[in-house]
């Protein structure tokens, strides 16, 4: 492990080996009330729990499974939760009984704000619609045929890196991977780079995910016209990229029709609902597109701050990693058959990911019924909750599960327990754009081990994972990329 980029969230030891390493199998039928499971005392309305949780979400459930085990039930202002850290029970609750569950309130009530009724926030029939009529778009056959705008959007960024002048510089990662994601879905979603102006959009994006993150801790969502502190911030925030999202489909409109347009605006324009044959509304569109701009660039621009630290502290997976691509490519630019042609490099993303998951927490549903959990029995109105920095990080399914090891993930290595890695989510909300995302990340990874050398700076020091939306450094990644 890297004394320069540490692999272990600070506080947080490695997971002890559980001593019930797989519960036992239970009838369909609970036989047992929730109300017997381990959990925290409930003292005080369970207000320490919730402050515990604000102050440290990530280490609060570490707490939790240390100290409580695999499914921990507690109580906070009145609601029940139940907590899940085993994959099969975790499967068990979220998969087995999806048709009992929806989104906890809180989350849609705050995105909404920003992603209006898209896919992220509806439920029941329409949620359904939404996701039938997206799903095309985001097939594996589909994605691929985005592979060169991804590939140009890298470049672009890339080859702007350093200036022509220099050979090296200390380069500011978390601005470099924002643009250059930001302008790949930017042409992927409306087939155009990404305006000039696109730093005030990347600000725009996380003022709003900050935003949003502190008020899901909050009973309800006050106006944004109170004058309060970070309304008037995120009035301007969802003023700036609404605004950028309707210009960008304004220019498309004005554009001639290109005979075989493969944007995702295009695609949204003209899908159609396999049963009905309604088209998506216009206002379902825009909603749509914003989703897929702040989404699409956020999660892809985290992981890849946390690979490059990883990359630039771990020499030999770097090396690795640059002579595969070398060897693969031998300098062409990376296409839809990376993922399968570049083992070794996807083993490196996917081990950031594990480490360092985007989406670390908040996994959160209502149950709508009395549902089964490993022969419990869950009220209606519990909210159960998955946290996948926990699970990716407990030595019961990773070997030294603190530590940066992409061999874990080569395709000729046992994959891991199934619900036990969970960067894409689980169950049928999961990420729509799991292959897009894997994609566009090795295409871009390819690219830039094509053109530089990661290092770490003499002073640097290890980042302190911060949970907002994603999972983001608390400082900034600086690192010293050196043209090869």
């Amino acid at each position: 492990m890297s004394l320069s980029f540490k692999t272990v969230a600070p506080g947080a030891g490695t997971m002890p080996r559980m001593q019930n390493p797989k519960p036992a199998t239970h009838p369909a039928t609970a036989t047992r009330p929730c109300g017997e499971l381990p959990g925290p005392a409930p003292r005080w309305w369970g207000l320490p729990l919730r402050a515990a949780m604000r102050r440290d979400y990530l280490g609060y459930g570490e707490r939790l499974h240390r100290t409580h085990g695999d499914s921990v039930r507690s109580h906070i202002l009145g609601e029940r939760l139940l907590d899940v850290f085993h994959p099969d029970l975790l499967r068990e609750a979220m998969v087995d009984n999806a048709d009992a569950l929806i989104r906890w309130e809180r989350g849609p009530e705050v995105f909404a704000e920003l992603v209006g009724q898209s896919v992220l926030v509806t439920e029941g029939t329409l949620w359904e619609r939404q996701r039938r009529m997206l799903m095309p778009a985001f097939a594996p056959k589909r994605v691929a045929g985005y592979a060169a705008l991804m590939a140009e959007a890298a470049i672009a960024g890339l080859d702007t890196a350093l200036p022509p002048s220099q050979s090296q510089a200390d380069v500011e990662m978390d601005d470099l991977f924002s643009r250059l994601t930001m302008d790949a879905i930017h042409r992927t979603l409306f087939g155009a780079p990404l305006p000039d102006d696109s730093g005030t959009a990347i600000q725009a994006l996380r003022i709003a995910s900050e935003t949003g993150f502190r008020e899901m801790f909050w009973p309800t969502t006050l106006p944004d016209w109170l004058p309060l502190p970070g309304k008037a911030a995120k009035r301007r925030a969802l003023r700036r990229l609404r605004a950028l999202i309707a210009e960008a489909i304004a220019h498309h409109a004005r554009q001639p029709p290109a005979p075989a347009a493969t944007d995702l605006l295009t695609m949204l324009q003209t899908a159609r609902d396999e049963t009905t044959g309604t088209a998506l509304s216009a206002q379902e569109v825009f909603d749509q597109c914003m989703l897929s701009f702040q989404a699409g660039h956020e999660t892809s621009a985290t992981a890849f701050l946390w690979w490059s630290g990883l990359l630039a502290t771990h020499p030999h997976a770097t090396e690795r990693a640059t002579a595969e691509v070398d060897r693969v490519l031998n300098g062409r630019t990376p296409g839809p058959e990376a993922l399968a042609r570049l083992p070794w490099l996807v083993a490196t993303l996917k081990e950031a990911m594990r480490l360092y998951p985007p989406i670390a927490a908040l996994l959160t549903r209502r149950t709508t019924r009395t549902i089964a959990v490993g022969g419990y029995s869950i009220p209606s109105g519990t909210l159960l909750r998955a946290t996948p920095w926990v699970l990716h990080r407990s030595a019961r399914w990773f070997a030294q599960p603190d530590a940066f090891r992409p061999e874990r993930f080569l395709p000729d290595a046992p994959p891991p327990p199934r619900g036990a890695y969970l960067p894409f989510g689980l169950g049928p909300r999961v990420c729509l754009g799991q292959h897009f995302a894997l994609l566009e990340m090795t295409i871009v990874a390819a690219l830039l081990l094509q053109r530089y050398r990661l290092t770490t700076l003499p002073d640097s020091r290890p980042p302190h994972p911060l949970l907002h939306v994603t999972l983001r450094p608390a400082t900034p990644v600086r690192l010293r990329l050196t043209r090869r």
